[in-house]
Formats: structure tokens, sequence, C-alpha cells
């Protein structure tokens, strides 16, 4: 089993993400360089949090064509697993691997602080480690983290379980003063139609270890681990 980072110019999240797989899952990982279509036969893919080619243009614009970004849309359509985190999530809804935009933030600000999930689905790799309605604590750090998509995309997402995760008070409720930056019915994080792409702003890279206010990102990881370990 093998995890691979994705490393582009601007990236700034992906030793982060790179220590996480290696000193707290204990699984081999490399880092996969943007200008290589070389996989290196990694089992999953992380798309970790920055400022690809330095969001010019808008947030993963440019970074949808990188080399290897085609042949990780490759792999996903072949039920490879690809985690995106923060600029990794804007990246995937950018190359079509998930579907609507990331939008400027409500209040015109780039937001840096703890938030509060809620689980809404545990029938993905990523999160059947986990209860409904658990709530996680996780950092975020964007500018464009607003996430949007249309009336019939949300209703997909709805009646297909791809809602991962809601941003909750820390009992679970979901409010509009829960919403930190104005996200369509505070929704933080989706899954692809075959549920094998996740992608999510709050940062687990962030929250996979206690001294840093809170662990609960590591769930997400180990059981993207244990669910590798059912089909490597």
């Amino acid at each position: 089993m093998k995890f691979g980072v994705l490393v582009f110019p601007g990236s700034n999240c992906d030793h982060d993400t790179f220590n996480v797989i290696e000193s707290h899952v204990g699984r081999p990982v490399s880092f996969l360089w943007h200008a290589s279509e070389d996989l290196e036969g990694c089992d999953a893919i992380l798309v970790p949090g920055g400022f690809a080619y330095g969001d010019y243009l808008r947030t993963g614009a440019i970074a949808k064509f990188a080399p290897v970004m085609q042949s990780v849309k490759k792999f996903a359509a072949n039920g490879g697993l690809v985690l995106g985190i923060c600029n990794g999530f804007q990246i995937l809804c950018e190359a079509g691997l998930l579907p609507g935009a990331l939008m400027r933030n409500a209040n015109q600000h780039y937001i840096c602080k703890q938030v509060h999930l809620r689980t809404e689905t545990t029938d993905s790799p990523f999160t059947n480690a986990l209860a409904p309605g658990q709530v996680l604590k996780m950092p975020i750090g964007h500018m464009e983290g607003n996430y949007f998509c249309d009336d019939s995309t949300l209703a997909e997402l709805k009646s297909q379980g791809r809602i991962a995760f809601r941003y909750a008070t820390s009992t679970g409720e979901v409010t509009p003063q829960a919403n930190p930056n104005g996200s369509l019915e505070n929704i933080a994080g989706i899954l692809s139609e075959g549920k094998n792409v996740l992608g999510m702003m709050p940062h687990p890279d962030r929250s996979s270890e206690t001294l840093l206010g809170s662990a609960d990102g590591l769930r997400l990881f180990k059981a993207m681990a244990e669910a590798l370990l059912t089909t490597v």
C-alpha cells in the first residue's frame, strides 16, 4: 500500500500531509511532482492545500492542466482513492472530478480558524469509521471556500448521499452562524458519484495530532488505509 502526495508550485501543505501518512498512519508515501504523469504505483492520491501555481486566474484553474492531473483523472475513473484538501478540493472541482465550484468567501476575507463538521455520510472509504452525525474539529484556512452548485447537482448530492460533511456547531447543529464562508447548505465536503473521490475545505492534515488541538482528521486517513487493505 502506497500513498502519493501531489506537489505543485505553491503547495504549502504537502509536507504536512506527507508527515501524517508516514508518521501517524505508518504507510509508505511519495511526493508526486506536478510535471510528471507517473503516479509511481501509488494506491491513493492526496491533493494537498496551498496555492497551486499561485492561484492565478482562479484557484485550481491552472493546476487542472498539469500532467500529473491527467493521470489522476484516469486513476479516479478506475476507482482509485483521491482526497483533495482545501486547494486540493478546488483543483478537483476545476478538473471535473467533483461537481460545483469554490467561490470567494461570503465576507470577502481570508478565514483561518477552527471549525466543527458534522458527518453526513459514513458510506465512503473516507468516512466509514465515523458515526452518522459525528462532530469533528478541524481548522480551515482559505479565501475561496464558498461551495456552490446548481439545483440539479445539489439534488443529486443529497439523493446519492454524497455530501460528506457540513459545517456545524460543536453539538452538531447546522446553522447559519456555524457556516464560516457562505457555502451552500453549509457544505464542507463532497464525494464523487463513485464515492472514491472526496474534496473538503477543512484540513484533516492539520488536525491529525493532539498537539495541534485535534486529532480528528487522522480518522479519515486511517479509514483510507483500512479501505485499501481490502483492495490492494
